[in-house]
Protein backbone atom coordinates (compact mmCIF):
# COMPACT_ATOMS: atom_id res chain seq x y z
CA UNK A 1 0.00 0.00 0.00
CA UNK A 2 1.36 3.46 -0.91
CA UNK A 3 0.51 6.91 0.47
CA UNK A 4 -2.05 7.57 -2.27
CA UNK A 5 -3.94 4.38 -1.53
CA UNK A 6 -3.71 5.09 2.20
CA UNK A 7 -5.32 8.46 1.60
CA UNK A 8 -8.25 6.80 -0.17
CA UNK A 9 -8.64 4.39 2.73
CA UNK A 10 -8.76 7.10 5.39
CA UNK A 11 -10.49 9.95 3.53
CA UNK A 12 -14.02 9.03 4.72
CA UNK A 13 -12.76 8.88 8.32
CA UNK A 14 -10.34 11.83 8.38
CA UNK A 15 -11.12 14.01 5.33
CA UNK A 16 -8.82 16.87 6.39
CA UNK A 17 -5.79 14.83 7.51
CA UNK A 18 -2.95 13.68 5.27
CA UNK A 19 -1.31 10.28 5.69
CA UNK A 20 2.36 10.65 6.55
CA UNK A 21 3.51 7.04 6.74
CA UNK A 22 2.52 3.51 5.73
CA UNK A 23 4.26 0.90 7.88
CA UNK A 24 3.92 -2.84 7.13
CA UNK A 25 3.06 -4.83 10.25
CA UNK A 26 3.74 -8.45 11.10
CA UNK A 27 1.19 -11.10 11.94
CA UNK A 28 -0.90 -11.52 8.79
CA UNK A 29 -0.30 -14.90 7.15
CA UNK A 30 -3.41 -14.75 4.97
CA UNK A 31 -3.70 -10.99 4.49
CA UNK A 32 -1.51 -7.87 4.48
CA UNK A 33 -1.51 -5.60 7.52
CA UNK A 34 -0.38 -1.97 7.62
CA UNK A 35 -0.20 0.81 10.17
CA UNK A 36 -1.25 4.15 8.70
CA UNK A 37 -0.02 7.29 10.44
CA UNK A 38 -1.51 10.74 10.00
CA UNK A 39 -0.47 13.63 12.26
CA UNK A 40 -0.85 12.31 15.83
CA UNK A 41 -3.23 9.52 14.79
CA UNK A 42 -2.67 5.93 13.73
CA UNK A 43 -4.85 3.05 12.59
CA UNK A 44 -4.39 -0.52 11.46
CA UNK A 45 -5.57 -1.57 7.99
CA UNK A 46 -6.01 -5.20 7.04
CA UNK A 47 -6.04 -5.81 3.28
CA UNK A 48 -7.57 -9.12 2.17
CA UNK A 49 -6.36 -11.33 -0.62
CA UNK A 50 -9.29 -12.30 -2.84
CA UNK A 51 -9.18 -15.91 -1.64
CA UNK A 52 -9.76 -14.80 1.96
CA UNK A 53 -12.12 -11.87 1.42
CA UNK A 54 -15.00 -13.84 2.95
CA UNK A 55 -13.20 -13.62 6.32
CA UNK A 56 -13.66 -9.85 6.42
CA UNK A 57 -17.27 -9.87 7.61
CA UNK A 58 -16.44 -12.62 10.11
CA UNK A 59 -13.64 -10.64 11.74
CA UNK A 60 -15.78 -7.52 12.08
CA UNK A 61 -18.57 -9.62 13.62
CA UNK A 62 -16.30 -11.35 16.15
CA UNK A 63 -14.47 -8.16 17.12
CA UNK A 64 -17.82 -6.53 17.82
CA UNK A 65 -18.90 -9.49 19.96
CA UNK A 66 -15.72 -9.22 22.01
CA UNK A 67 -15.92 -5.43 22.29
CA UNK A 68 -19.47 -5.58 23.67
CA UNK A 69 -19.47 -4.88 27.43
CA UNK A 70 -15.66 -4.85 27.37
CA UNK A 71 -15.33 -8.62 27.14
CA UNK A 72 -11.80 -8.36 25.72
CA UNK A 73 -9.38 -5.60 24.69
CA UNK A 74 -9.78 -5.80 20.93
CA UNK A 75 -9.57 -3.24 18.11
CA UNK A 76 -12.57 -1.06 17.37
CA UNK A 77 -13.79 -1.45 13.79
CA UNK A 78 -13.78 1.93 12.01
CA UNK A 79 -14.47 0.98 8.39
CA UNK A 80 -15.31 -2.25 6.60
CA UNK A 81 -14.89 -1.90 2.83
CA UNK A 82 -15.72 -5.03 0.82
CA UNK A 83 -15.67 -3.08 -2.46
CA UNK A 84 -12.39 -3.79 -4.27
CA UNK A 85 -12.66 -0.70 -6.47
CA UNK A 86 -11.10 1.62 -3.88
CA UNK A 87 -7.57 0.17 -3.72
CA UNK A 88 -7.99 -3.05 -5.69
CA UNK A 89 -8.71 -5.25 -2.66
CA UNK A 90 -11.16 -5.37 0.23
CA UNK A 91 -9.93 -3.85 3.48
CA UNK A 92 -10.88 -3.15 7.09
CA UNK A 93 -9.75 -0.17 9.16
CA UNK A 94 -9.50 -0.57 12.94
CA UNK A 95 -7.96 1.22 15.89
CA UNK A 96 -4.35 0.53 16.79
CA UNK A 97 -4.00 -1.00 20.22
CA UNK A 98 -1.02 -0.13 22.43
CA UNK A 99 1.73 -2.64 23.05
CA UNK A 100 3.76 -5.17 21.08
CA UNK A 101 3.19 -8.88 20.43
CA UNK A 102 4.17 -11.03 23.39
CA UNK A 103 6.37 -13.03 21.00
CA UNK A 104 8.52 -9.91 20.47
CA UNK A 105 8.29 -8.06 23.80
CA UNK A 106 10.64 -8.54 26.78
CA UNK A 107 8.78 -9.86 29.83
CA UNK A 108 10.04 -10.08 33.41
CA UNK A 109 7.28 -12.36 34.70
CA UNK A 110 5.91 -14.62 31.95
CA UNK A 111 3.82 -16.63 34.41
CA UNK A 112 1.97 -13.47 35.45
CA UNK A 113 1.21 -12.68 31.81
CA UNK A 114 -0.24 -16.17 31.38
CA UNK A 115 -2.39 -15.69 34.49
CA UNK A 116 -3.71 -12.50 32.88
CA UNK A 117 -4.30 -14.46 29.69
CA UNK A 118 -6.25 -17.09 31.61
CA UNK A 119 -8.56 -14.41 33.00
CA UNK A 120 -8.96 -12.92 29.51
CA UNK A 121 -9.84 -16.29 27.95
CA UNK A 122 -12.35 -16.92 30.74
CA UNK A 123 -14.05 -13.62 29.88
CA UNK A 124 -14.22 -14.55 26.19
CA UNK A 125 -15.86 -17.83 27.14
CA UNK A 126 -18.75 -15.97 28.77
CA UNK A 127 -20.03 -15.15 25.26
CA UNK A 128 -22.63 -17.87 24.52
CA UNK A 129 -23.23 -19.38 21.09
CA UNK A 130 -26.41 -21.03 19.75
CA UNK A 131 -24.75 -24.21 18.43
CA UNK A 132 -21.39 -25.89 17.84
CA UNK A 133 -19.54 -25.02 14.65
CA UNK A 134 -17.31 -22.61 12.78
CA UNK A 135 -18.23 -18.95 13.24
CA UNK A 136 -18.62 -16.55 10.33
CA UNK A 137 -21.31 -13.92 10.94
CA UNK A 138 -23.26 -16.87 12.33
CA UNK A 139 -22.50 -20.49 13.21
CA UNK A 140 -21.80 -22.28 9.93
CA UNK A 141 -23.16 -25.83 9.54
CA UNK A 142 -24.30 -25.85 13.18
CA UNK A 143 -24.72 -29.03 15.19
CA UNK A 144 -26.40 -29.32 18.61
CA UNK A 145 -23.71 -31.24 20.49
CA UNK A 146 -19.94 -31.29 20.86
CA UNK A 147 -19.60 -35.01 20.16
CA UNK A 148 -21.00 -34.56 16.67
CA UNK A 149 -18.94 -31.44 16.03
CA UNK A 150 -15.58 -32.80 17.18
CA UNK A 151 -16.22 -36.15 15.53
CA UNK A 152 -16.76 -34.29 12.27
CA UNK A 153 -13.64 -32.19 12.77
CA UNK A 154 -11.35 -35.10 13.60
CA UNK A 155 -12.65 -37.08 10.62
CA UNK A 156 -11.97 -34.11 8.34
CA UNK A 157 -8.44 -33.51 9.63
CA UNK A 158 -7.55 -37.22 9.55
CA UNK A 159 -8.77 -37.44 5.95
CA UNK A 160 -6.65 -34.42 5.03
CA UNK A 161 -3.67 -35.99 6.82
CA UNK A 162 -3.78 -39.00 4.51
CA UNK A 163 -4.40 -36.86 1.42
CA UNK A 164 -1.29 -34.84 2.33
CA UNK A 165 0.74 -38.07 2.55
CA UNK A 166 0.88 -38.34 6.30
CA UNK A 167 2.08 -41.61 7.85
CA UNK A 168 -0.82 -44.13 7.68
CA UNK A 169 0.36 -45.76 10.91
CA UNK A 170 0.22 -42.44 12.75
CA UNK A 171 -3.21 -41.83 11.23
CA UNK A 172 -4.41 -45.11 12.70
CA UNK A 173 -2.88 -44.34 16.10
CA UNK A 174 -4.65 -40.99 16.29
CA UNK A 175 -7.91 -42.44 15.02
CA UNK A 176 -7.80 -45.19 17.66
CA UNK A 177 -6.96 -42.70 20.41
CA UNK A 178 -9.91 -40.50 19.49
CA UNK A 179 -12.26 -43.49 19.34
CA UNK A 180 -11.13 -44.56 22.82
CA UNK A 181 -11.65 -41.10 24.32
CA UNK A 182 -14.57 -39.66 22.34
CA UNK A 183 -16.83 -39.90 25.41
CA UNK A 184 -14.96 -36.85 26.75
CA UNK A 185 -16.55 -34.61 24.11
CA UNK A 186 -19.92 -34.90 25.83
CA UNK A 187 -18.57 -33.13 28.92
CA UNK A 188 -19.13 -29.84 27.08
CA UNK A 189 -22.86 -29.31 26.77
CA UNK A 190 -22.98 -25.59 25.99
CA UNK A 191 -20.93 -23.94 23.22
CA UNK A 192 -19.13 -20.66 23.83
CA UNK A 193 -17.20 -18.28 21.64
CA UNK A 194 -13.61 -19.52 21.22
CA UNK A 195 -10.85 -17.34 19.78
CA UNK A 196 -9.19 -20.52 18.47
CA UNK A 197 -5.80 -18.95 17.70
CA UNK A 198 -4.42 -17.73 21.01
CA UNK A 199 -0.64 -17.65 20.80
CA UNK A 200 2.05 -15.15 21.67
CA UNK A 201 1.93 -13.46 18.27
CA UNK A 202 -1.73 -12.53 18.82
CA UNK A 203 -1.36 -11.21 22.38
CA UNK A 204 -0.29 -7.57 22.77
CA UNK A 205 1.58 -6.52 25.91
CA UNK A 206 2.93 -3.30 27.40
CA UNK A 207 4.76 -2.91 30.73
CA UNK A 208 3.94 -6.49 31.65
CA UNK A 209 0.19 -6.06 31.06
CA UNK A 210 -1.94 -7.52 28.27
CA UNK A 211 -3.28 -4.64 26.20
CA UNK A 212 -4.95 -6.47 23.34
CA UNK A 213 -5.95 -9.68 21.63
CA UNK A 214 -6.00 -9.72 17.84
CA UNK A 215 -6.56 -11.97 14.79
CA UNK A 216 -9.97 -13.60 15.21
CA UNK A 217 -10.00 -15.28 11.78
CA UNK A 218 -10.31 -18.78 13.28
CA UNK A 219 -13.04 -18.13 15.86
CA UNK A 220 -15.53 -20.92 16.46
CA UNK A 221 -18.34 -21.96 18.78
CA UNK A 222 -17.20 -24.87 20.88
CA UNK A 223 -15.73 -26.33 24.05
CA UNK A 224 -13.67 -23.87 26.16
CA UNK A 225 -10.99 -26.54 26.57
CA UNK A 226 -10.43 -26.47 22.82
CA UNK A 227 -9.24 -22.86 23.23
CA UNK A 228 -7.11 -23.59 26.28
CA UNK A 229 -5.41 -26.55 24.61
CA UNK A 230 -4.48 -24.43 21.59
CA UNK A 231 -3.13 -21.62 23.77
CA UNK A 232 -0.90 -24.18 25.45
CA UNK A 233 0.23 -26.07 22.34
CA UNK A 234 0.76 -23.11 20.00
CA UNK A 235 2.94 -21.14 22.46
CA UNK A 236 6.13 -23.05 23.17
CA UNK A 237 6.82 -20.82 26.20
CA UNK A 238 3.31 -21.36 27.52
CA UNK A 239 2.95 -21.47 31.29
CA UNK A 240 0.06 -23.93 31.56
CA UNK A 241 -0.29 -23.90 35.38
CA UNK A 242 -0.41 -20.09 35.36
CA UNK A 243 -2.86 -20.04 32.44
CA UNK A 244 -5.22 -22.43 34.24
CA UNK A 245 -4.78 -20.57 37.53
CA UNK A 246 -5.92 -17.37 35.87
CA UNK A 247 -8.72 -19.17 34.07
CA UNK A 248 -9.87 -20.90 37.25
CA UNK A 249 -10.07 -24.49 36.02
CA UNK A 250 -8.58 -27.91 36.64
CA UNK A 251 -7.88 -29.90 33.45
CA UNK A 252 -9.44 -33.23 32.61
CA UNK A 253 -8.71 -35.60 29.74
CA UNK A 254 -10.02 -33.13 27.19
CA UNK A 255 -6.83 -31.09 27.39
CA UNK A 256 -4.75 -33.90 25.89
CA UNK A 257 -7.48 -34.91 23.44
CA UNK A 258 -7.78 -31.38 22.08
CA UNK A 259 -4.01 -31.00 21.96
CA UNK A 260 -3.96 -34.03 19.66
CA UNK A 261 -6.51 -32.25 17.48
CA UNK A 262 -4.46 -29.04 17.29
CA UNK A 263 -1.28 -30.93 16.47
CA UNK A 264 -3.10 -32.78 13.68
CA UNK A 265 -4.60 -29.56 12.37
CA UNK A 266 -1.22 -27.81 12.46
CA UNK A 267 0.48 -30.71 10.64
CA UNK A 268 -2.17 -30.50 7.92
CA UNK A 269 -1.73 -26.73 7.64
CA UNK A 270 2.04 -26.87 7.27
CA UNK A 271 1.84 -29.77 4.82
CA UNK A 272 -0.74 -27.96 2.68
CA UNK A 273 1.43 -24.82 2.53
CA UNK A 274 4.67 -26.68 1.76
CA UNK A 275 6.36 -25.91 5.10
CA UNK A 276 7.70 -29.43 5.50
CA UNK A 277 10.44 -28.46 7.97
CA UNK A 278 7.89 -28.56 10.81
CA UNK A 279 6.20 -31.87 10.02
CA UNK A 280 8.50 -34.32 11.77
CA UNK A 281 8.42 -32.51 15.11
CA UNK A 282 4.62 -32.21 15.04
CA UNK A 283 4.31 -35.88 14.12
CA UNK A 284 6.54 -36.71 17.09
CA UNK A 285 4.23 -34.63 19.30
CA UNK A 286 1.24 -36.65 18.10
CA UNK A 287 3.00 -39.94 18.76
CA UNK A 288 3.83 -38.83 22.31
CA UNK A 289 0.32 -37.59 22.96
CA UNK A 290 -1.49 -40.74 21.85
CA UNK A 291 0.99 -43.23 23.32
Amino acid sequence: MDLFQAGLVLRPLWPDVSVTAVVPRTGGQLSSIFELRAADRAVIVKVYDEKWRWKQAKEAHVYRLLAADGVAPVPTILRVEPDTSVIGRAFTVMTRLPGAPLSEAPVDDLADVYRQLGRLVAAIHTVPQPAFGYVTTHVLDPVPDNTTYMGRQFAKKLREFLELRGDPHLHDLVQSYVAAHCDLFARCRTPVLCHNDIHEGNILIEDGKITGLIDVENALAGDPWLDLAKADYYSRRAQLPALLDGYGATPDGRLRLYTVYHALELWDWFASTGQSQHLDSIAADMVALVS
